[in-house]
């Protein structure tokens, strides 16, 4: 079991980092492009996440003789969705500190100039141009970093794994002899 959970962690892992991991091969990661990036990142989450799934189908059918209880289909899915979101913030550590360490001003930037683009009041501005100098500040702590990526992908996770749990928990079919 713990085989399967690692696997699928890490499948995981390397699926909701692709994105990060193929920004850092093309050289792109710090090119203050954010258009659509939370739409990919998250669909890569979930694409990431089906492998909660299939790791808990796999444990209750490899190695449950066919049943699982709910507690322990959402155990096995908290467990890979741990494995992959450790990666992710792993991932995500190496981009920033190497590949893109003006992130946060960067997007504060672009959130700024979406927020001008959009007609926001002078005192919006002045509001969200406080908060993005507040995120800059933060984002000059590691253990900010880590928690605020682990906050990120965490939710979709446990989301997965609560609908995996509750799709796939079945009790163990008890074999009776058949009558001859």
């Amino acid at each position: 079991m713990r085989k399967t959970i690692l696997i699928c962690g890490l499948i995981a892992g390397l699926i909701s980092t692709s994105l990060f991991i193929g920004l850092m091969i093309l050289g792109k990661g710090g090119d203050g492009n954010f258009k659509n990036g939370m739409l990919y990142g998250y669909t890569l989450m979930i694409l990431a996440f089906s492998f909660i799934f299939v790791g808990t189908r796999i444990t209750r059918d490899k190695y449950n003789g066919g049943g699982i209880s709910f507690g322990k289909a959402f155990r096995v899915g908290l467990y890979i969705t741990l494995v992959a979101s450790t990666i992710y913030v792993l991932v995500w550590m190496i981009d920033y500190y190497f590949f893109v360490p003006d992130f946060a001003e960067k997007y504060g930037a672009h959130v700024l100039e979406n927020l001008k683009a959009s007609g926001a009041s002078q005192a919006e501005i002045a509001k969200k141009t406080a908060e993005m100098a507040s995120l800059s500040e933060m984002y000059k702590n590691p253990l900010f970093i880590a928690l605020l990526t682990y906050a990120e992908i965490v939710p979709v996770g446990l989301i997965v794994s609560l609908i995996s749990a509750l799709a796939l928990k079945r009790k163990k079919q008890e074999e009776y002899p058949v009558a001859a």
